[in-house]
This record gives C-alpha cells, sequence and structure tokens, in this order.
C-alpha cells in the first residue's frame, strides 16, 4: 500500500497485521480519488475507521488542509501516527483514538469536514447510520465530499446529503455524497 500522487508520492505505508481491518485496494482509491481530485485542496478531511490512515494520507499529500483520523484500535492510532511521521504530513494531523459513535458526539458542532471518508469494518452496515449521525451532529460543510466504502450496496436516504455517485469496484460499493447548502 503506498501513497499514490502528491507531496508523499510512493510512500509506502504501514498496515495492521491480521484481517481485523481491510486496506482500501489500490483500484479502489485510485477511483475514489479521480472522483475528488479537484474537490481537495485546502479542505479540512475526517477518516473515520482510519485503519492505517491511508485515505486521510492520500488527501493530505494530494492538498487537504489538515486530516483528522479516528479508529478504536490502538495498534491502528499507532500504525497511523507512524503513517503520518514517515510521510511527513504529521503536522497537519489530529490522530484520535476513540469510537465512532463517541468521536461524533464530542466533536459535535465544533468542527466541519469537507471530506469524510466513511469506511467501517465491511461486515457492517454502517455508512448510511454514520452519515446520517454526521449530519445530525453538524459535522459536514456545505459542498462537502462523503465518501463511503462498503462490503455492502447500502440504500439510505439522509435530509440534506445528496447522493452524486455509486459505484462498485469487484467487491467494494463506493458512494459519493454531497452536503447541499440551505
Amino acid at each position: 500500500m503506498r501513497i499514490i500522487t502528491g507531496t508523499a508520492r510512493g510512500m509506502r505505508l504501514e498496515t495492521l497485521e491480521g484481517d481485523t481491518t481491510r486496506p482500501t485496494s489500490e483500484r479502489v482509491k485510485e477511483a475514489l480519488f479521480s472522483m475528488i481530485q479537484f474537490d481537495i485542496e485546502g479542505r479540512q478531511t475526517l477518516d473515520l475507521f482510519a485503519g492505517s490512515g491511508q485515505l486521510g494520507l492520500e488527501a493530505l499529500s494530494r492538498g487537504a488542509a489538515k486530516a483528522t483520523f479516528v479508529d478504536s484500535s490502538t495498534d491502528a492510532v499507532n500504525i497511523i501516527k507512524r503513517n503520518a511521521q514517515k510521510t511527513g504530513l504529521y503536522s497537519r494531523c489530529v490522530i484520535t483514538g476513540s469510537d465512532w459513535v463517541s468521536f461524533i458526539r464530542g466533536t459535535a458542532g465544533r468542527e466541519r469536514y469537507g471530506i469524510i471518508f466513511i469506511d467501517p469494518p465491511f461486515g457492517e452496515k454502517l455508512t448510511g447510520e454514520v452519515a446520517l449521525k454526521l449530519a445530525e451532529a453538524d459535522l459536514i460543510a456545505d459542498h462537502a465530499m462523503i465518501i463511503c466504502e462498503s462490503g455492502h450496496d447500502e440504500d439510505f436516504e439522509i435530509p440534506g446529503l445528496r447522493t452524486l455517485r455509486r459505484n462498485k469496484y469487484g467487491k467494494t460499493y463506493i458512494r459519493l455524497l454531497t452536503k447541499e447548502p440551505v
């Protein structure tokens, strides 16, 4: 697994051992970043269920202003820190060891993110629930890009969020949402 392009281009990243996390494949990562490539510059990024941190680090490498990484695993948090240091992007990172519910509750109304990666464990159908909780907590900036990655074709509607694209890559479903300004 590596950073595809930008300031940390080609940098290899560490991943967690075992099958507790499932890194986004290179093919899927290239596809999702081609969808949002013109929406990254200067944005605040949130990488929920961050694992190795590869999605948030890719966004930083491509010009995002700051990335917040959230993972409940201590091992994942340690790997994210090492990967952020290795890529030279650590100074623009906020790395939090927390479950997603506690993070959203604790951050509600204090931050707004312009790019959000929602990539829960593949066996869990959580992307719609997480997107809804983020919207209810007022954590989504106007015109934000919300990238939902799942092992299931989850069908959900959330007031104020509009689906821009839905794609399938092998066993991976990607849904790109945006927040409509009110």
